[in-house]
């Protein structure tokens, strides 16, 4: 069977929560657990049989690391990969529906759409069966989760079928309790998805020839899926959702790709074993699951994990312990620092005896469906208490100590800090 796989990558004026890590890459290029962000739905897309292409949609300009990337994954997962440039954002549905021409090329007969920004063991194969044990060619399969009675609400609620799991009613984002499951931002089309699309955009682009006074600014080809289609396709026997009980996380702000990398390196004792670091001689002191690359330079008394992805040319000095951290490229942690809950930006220092900390924003661990809260930054005009990010080329001096801050790229701080955004 012939398939495709469109990553939803967005673009430079989305990932704002993401900030100042978004500054330096793309949201997409972002490693989460030693990789890349975006490198694990391409994984996943390329181990279906009958994958035959994958295609990334989005608006960011032709950029080279981007361009570094798409080659030396193809070369890896040996498929062709592409990056489609949208000319404007067209939301979850206009950017697949400005490329069905792409997309439907050399006879995809369905393909998969993946919102970027969350993480997932990616069920793509189990959807494709239970998408073809419905026997109708032109069903789509919505992939859901479950969460909590108040999380539900900041996600498009799927209320199926118990026996059918036929979506019958779909919200997004509702005001009052709707449903427990929740859609994961992963989605089975048939080509038939591009003619529902398709009366939308017609829809809209009537209603903006009444609206004569709408100053242009609005666009007929800016579709969302989940409130324009789904909502629309709820109940008329062609929407289906496939639950998992796997895990899933979105990515939306800096502090929950510290939550992703943990749910990665959980999954990569299965997966790949060969990117855990395993305690040696002469070695660091692993404690839990950590991801170091193979250039990092680690003295034998530090002691790292659990939860630590350590970046390319990172050095670690005597006596540091690093724990629920990423710390990016060409970094250096010098003697006796202690980094906790925190994103160490690439080529930061952090002086001897320092300590850098941030609160973490996990899900509630006595809650099986609890998800992780796309935290505010302010509350009550006050920073919510978060991990503290060091944008890149950031100095710490010796002996100071950061809590709860963030930390803008090329800054040379020279005290302690606490609950600040440093500009």
């Amino acid at each position: 069977m012939a398939l495709k796989a469109v990553i939803l990558i967005g673009g430079p004026q989305k990932g704002t929560r993401f900030r100042p890590l978004s500054f330096e890459v793309p949201k997409p290029l972002f490693p989460v657990a030693g990789v890349p962000m975006v490198q694990h739905h391409i994984e996943a897309c390329a181990k279906v049989p009958g994958m035959k292409e994958i295609l990334l949609v989005g608006f960011y300009q032709p950029h080279e690391a981007l361009s570094r990337f798409l080659l030396s994954a193809q070369q890896e997962f040996k498929i062709p990969i592409r990056y489609l440039q949208e000319y404007a954002a067209l939301g979850t549905g206009g950017g697949i529906y400005h490329f069905r021409d792409q997309i439907l090329s050399g006879g995809a007969e369905a393909f998969f759409v993946l919102n970027a920004d969350v993480c997932s063991e990616f069920p793509l194969q189990e959807m494709l069966e239970f998408w073809q044990g419905h026997r109708d060619a032109h069903s789509f399969v919505i992939l859901g989760t479950t969460a909590n009675r108040t999380q539900a609400l900041n996600y498009g609620c799927i209320v199926a079928n118990a026996d059918t799991q036929e979506v019958q009613h779909y919200v997004e984002k509702p005001s009052t309790f709707v449903s427990e499951i929740i859609n994961c931002g992963i989605y089975l089309f048939t080509p038939a998805i591009f003619q529902h699309i398709g009366k939308v955009f017609q829809r809209n682009q009537q209603e903006l020839v009444l609206e004569e006074s709408s100053n242009g600014w609005q666009r007929a080809e800016v579709i969302r899926l989940e409130q324009d289609v789904f909502t629309a396709l709820a109940g008329s026997g062609k929407l289906y959702v496939y639950k998992t009980d796997g895990f899933w996380s979105q990515i939306k702000s800096a502090g929950s790709a510290i939550y992703a990398s943990r749910l990665y390196l959980n999954q990569y004792s299965k997966s790949h074993p060969e990117r855990l670091a395993q305690n040696k001689p002469g070695g660091p002191i692993i404690r839990g699951n950590v991801y170091i690359h193979p250039t990092a330079s680690i003295d034998s008394t530090a002691v790292l994990g659990p939860n630590v992805s350590i970046g390319e040319g990172v050095t670690v000095g005597a006596g540091v312990r690093v724990r629920e951290s990423i710390v990016l490229h060409g970094a250096s942690l010098h003697d006796h620092t202690c980094v906790l809950n925190t994103i160490v930006g690439w080529d930061s220092t952090i002086g001897r005896w320092a300590r850098v900390e941030g609160t973490p924003s996990d899900p509630n661990p006595n809650d099986p469906y609890a998800k992780i809260d796309s935290e505010t930054l302010f509350r009550d005009g006050r920073l919510t208490p978060s991990i503290t990010i060091l944008g890149c080329s950031v100095t710490i001096p010796a002996e100071v100590v950061i809590l709860n801050s963030i930390v803008l790229p090329h800054k040379e701080l020279s005290r302690s800090y606490k609950n600040q955004i440093i500009l």
